[in-house]
């Protein structure tokens, strides 16, 4: 599931990285949806929160979707774990976000190979730092 902002993302390039082809990212946004579709709450929970994800060709994002504390009309995102590709190395740079908002490399295993390695870091979630 793509969040309604999901959809407007354009890929993007940074530091002369190209993102991966169309095939290929059909490929990772199949893998996200499955990954995002099994560990979706019952669909009577949905408007209360909700998992995402978006890919711009480089980097995915993983997050919740919850109302507002304050204002239960509203939603925001939560982010949940971030990868970033790195075409010249053919490997995915894997990061959390710790309670200062920021994205730190995940150091049990900063790198994996593929989309599979790092959807099975998260789903496993050893040190309970994607999900709590």
């Amino acid at each position: 599931m793509f969040s309604p902002r999901a959809e407007a993302a354009e890929p993007r390039t940074l530091g002369g990285e190209v993102p991966v082809n169309d095939i290929e990212r059909k490929r990772v946004e199949n893998k996200l949806a499955a990954f995002v579709e099994k560990r979706r709450p019952p669909v009577h929970l949905r408007t209360q929160v909700d998992l995402g994800f978006r890919f711009d060709g480089r980097i995915i994002e993983l997050f919740e979707i919850r109302s507002r504390w304050d204002n239960p009309a509203e939603k925001v995102e939560e982010a949940v774990a971030k990868a970033r590709f790195l075409k010249s190395r053919d490997e995915w740079l894997v990061y959390w976000q710790r309670a200062d908002f920021r994205w730190h490399k995940y150091g049990p295993k900063p790198e994996v190979s593929t989309v599979e390695a790092f959807l099975a870091l998260v789903e496993e979630d050893e040190y309970a730092c994607f999900f709590g």
